[in-house]
């Protein structure tokens, strides 16, 4: 059995993507107000996604300063709408700023400041095709109920930090966030109206598709 890819190998498949200046600019603003965005390889892969289901309607939990809108935007159709969430007012305008910089026209990204159990419930069912979730980790269970609420049959929900941090796949750890990303990712395998997928990619990706 393989030990599993060596560092190196690990950075190459993380870097198969390169980010552009615009990625780069937004992460830059990230590390200024202090908030970790996906991965470039998770940012890839959500790209991927939204490009293979070709969607239209996509809703975002954690905005931070746009570099997984970026990424998302870039994968969907050329008149997709992303309706993004966060609490931090602050870093959505400086998501506003990526936005603008990737030559997103203003009226396909929707922020909405606020907390995400607040306003998901106000957003339309079944209208969704892809709902990505990086908020609060001990909210995770809340947003997967949300999610599929949101999700029209085929659509898809990921989560980043899946993996958080390495320690969901050691049981001796049992902090709040890493309790309830574990017991996400049980809820997930275990429910009869998903396919799931864990990618170890960034700090974990974890995806399902709603049949």
């Amino acid at each position: 059995m393989s030990t599993g890819l060596k560092p190196a190998s690990w950075t190459y498949a993380e870097q198969f993507v390169a980010e552009d200046e615009v990625l780069g600019n937004a992460r830059a603003r990230a590390q200024e107000v202090g908030v970790s965005p996906v991965g470039s390889g998770a940012g890839a892969a959500l790209r991927f996604l939204a490009s293979v289901i070709e969607a239209r309607a996509v809703v975002e939990i954690g905005t931070g300063t746009g570099v997984s809108g970026v990424w998302l935007l870039r994968g969907m159709t050329s008149d997709g709408v992303l309706t993004t969430v966060d609490t931090e007012a602050e870093h959505q305008r400086l998501a506003k700023k990526s936005f603008t910089e990737a030559g997103i026209p203003p009226q396909r990204a929707r922020l909405i400041n606020g907390s995400a159990l607040d306003v998901l419930p106000r957003l339309t069912d079944g209208h969704y095709d892809l709902v990505f979730c990086d908020g609060d980790k001990r909210e995770y269970g809340d947003y997967l109920a949300e999610a599929l609420r949101l999700l029209k049959p085929g659509g898809l929900v990921a989560f980043d930090n899946a993996l958080w941090h390495d320690r969901v796949a050691d049981p001796a750890q049992r902090d709040p966030e890493t309790v309830a990303v574990r017991e996400l990712g049980r809820s997930v395998q275990e429910h009869e109206g998903l396919v799931p997928l864990l990618l170890p990619m960034g700090d974990g990706l974890l995806v399902a598709r709603k049949l």
